[in-house]
């Protein structure tokens, strides 16, 4: 009876751990987002990125696509993919230069929200005060596990 229990709860934890790795691929890696941004044309550029695969021999954890940097909010663009994984989130970091060895998550980043599909379009709205000159890179990073998952080097446009 013991070892018919033992069988049952690691079955079911075993179950749970999979659940966990599996559900975004199975159920959010096929969601495409589409978001607009209102007065596009009007607003000014501050910088442009290109999110990279950071680390090539990791397969689960790569990017690619544009950013648009405005004043007022981080937009990925429609190119933009990452492989899918759980609580992934868009972050102003300081440093020009991420790596995977880089601990984004002891940094003074700025958190802009949860991504909400691994594809498409996505508008972060930037806090007021958060000074943009400060900060080097957007990455996307995963809170649940502490992973880098893709990074893009900002490049500021000129203030004329």
């Amino acid at each position: 009876m013991k070892r018919l229990f033992f069988t049952f709860v690691l079955g079911v934890g075993a179950g749970f751990v999979l659940g966990i790795f599996l559900y975004p691929y199975i159920f959010l890696a096929d969601i495409v987002a589409d978001e607009k941004l209102a007065d596009a044309g009007a607003r000014r550029v501050v910088a442009t990125a290109d999110f990279i695969h950071a680390n090539p021999s990791d397969p689960l954890h790569f990017g690619k696509g544009r950013v648009t940097v405005f004043a007022d909010v981080v937009r990925l663009e429609e190119d933009f993919e990452v492989g899918p994984g759980p609580k992934f989130h868009v972050y102003l970091v300081p440093d020009a230069q991420v790596t995977p060895d880089t601990r984004v998550d002891e940094t003074m980043y700025v958190d802009l929200g949860r991504l909400r599909a691994f594809k498409g379009s996505q508008n972060f709205p930037i806090p007021d005060g958060v000074d943009l000159k400060a900060f080097g890179s957007v990455v996307i990073w995963c809170e649940k596990f502490g992973v880098l998952v893709s990074p893009a080097r900002l490049m500021f446009k000129d203030a004329s």
